[in-house]
């Protein structure tokens, strides 16, 4: 599992560097209509669904891939729903976004437990599951708040999550066996 892990590292660099996107575009648009946040996540969701199913593709026979391909499921539902109903209100959409980071988070933290056993630094993935799942418990306890009164925290919370995939991905990259086949970041 830690080889085809490390020899796919790169997918979660490219997950990282989408969640830190998506994060900063929140943050530099703080007057963002509900609408544009609506696609903003849409476009995000399904774009980290499809990397998250091409990682359970690529990844090692087993449980963990089953739990990778749900996310990736989850991640590409969400944002196609989202895609085409951007009109939902502001509540659904944080409803969704709640249920999203609960669910991803869960299933990163069941990775690093699953993984402590294989690799040093297994906490990465647990202060990402858990952040995510800080993130959705706290959408579900103040929802009035509004989608627009919480784009920072939207934005913090996806560039904090793009960080530590990033970084989680290096160490990774560290780990991989060199090969022609690999990607290398320029």
């Amino acid at each position: 599992m830690l080889e085809q892990l490390s020899r796919n590292w790169w997918m979660l660099t490219v997950r990282g560097v989408c969640a830190i996107l998506f994060g900063l575009l929140a943050w530099i648009w703080p007057g963002i209509t509900l609408w544009a946040l609506v696609i903003l996540f849409g476009a995000y969701a399904l774009v980290d669904g499809i990397f998250a199913i091409g990682a359970a593709i690529t990844g090692h026979a087993g449980q963990s891939r089953i739990w990778l391909a749900v996310v990736g499921v989850c991640g590409v539902l969400l944002g196609l729903v989202t895609l085409f109903w951007p009109h939902i209100t502001g509540l659904v959409l944080l409803l969704l976004i709640a249920w999203w980071a609960i669910i991803t988070g869960l299933f990163e933290i069941m990775a690093a437990i699953r993984l402590r056993n294989e690799i040093e630094g297994e906490w990465f993935y647990i202060v990402t599951g858990a952040v995510s799942v800080l993130f959705g418990v706290l959408l579900f306890i103040w929802p009035a708040s509004g989608a627009l009164a919480i784009i920072w925290v939207i934005g913090l919370f996806s560039i904090l999550f793009g960080v530590v995939l990033v970084m989680a991905s290096f160490r990774l990259r560290k780990l991989a066996p060199q090969s022609v086949d690999q990607p290398r970041m320029v």
